[in-house]
């Protein structure tokens, strides 16, 4: 008797788990805007004579940077996904299955730029596209699969993806 093979099961996230993910998200980094503007609007208090520019300059860089460290660390970390993938049990693979590298994560964040520009049709492609990438998924090289997925490399052939 030989050992049974092991199967291959890849569930791709679905349209609709992809966008709660992405509103859990959103609404985790709005609420650290609400506290980060709060900060500011009392560090800028006309009363106590207000902060220099280069405070409020630091304030505004941080909360542009905020949200590409947030997903960045969180999609090449050991949980492989943001808070709103990990509660819906997503995670941000390469095409082989692998976790991705922070690199690969950052250059993923820069091209959901690309996906909103085009007025979000970069996003809604995950709807359409048969491993369910959108085009910054695209770009990137990237997947994003359930957490119950099994991977093997060669269903990496049928990505959208320049290989």
């Amino acid at each position: 008797l030989s050992p049974p093979k092991e199967r291959s099961m890849v569930e791709y996230a679905s349209f609709g788990k992809r966008s709660l993910a992405a509103l859990i998200d959103m609404f985790l980094l709005l609420s650290c805007f609400m506290i980060q503007g709060l900060v500011l609007a009392v560090l800028l208090d006309v009363k106590s004579g207000g902060v220099s520019p280069a405070w409020a300059y630091s304030l505004v860089f941080i909360a542009l940077t905020s949200p590409l460290l947030y997903f960045a660390l969180m999609e090449s970390s050991k949980t492989q996904g943001t808070i709103g993938k990990m509660a819906l049990g997503l995670r941000v693979t390469d095409l082989n299955g692998n976790r991705i590298a922070f690199g690969r994560a950052t250059g993923r964040c820069f091209a959901k730029i690309l996906s909103a520009m085009i007025l979000l049709i970069g996003f809604i492609m995950a709807a359409f596209t048969p491993m369910k990438q959108a085009l910054h998924d695209a770009i990137s090289g990237t997947l994003v699969l359930s957490n119950q997925s099994t991977f093997q490399s060669q269903v990496a052939d049928k990505a959208f993806a320049p290989q």
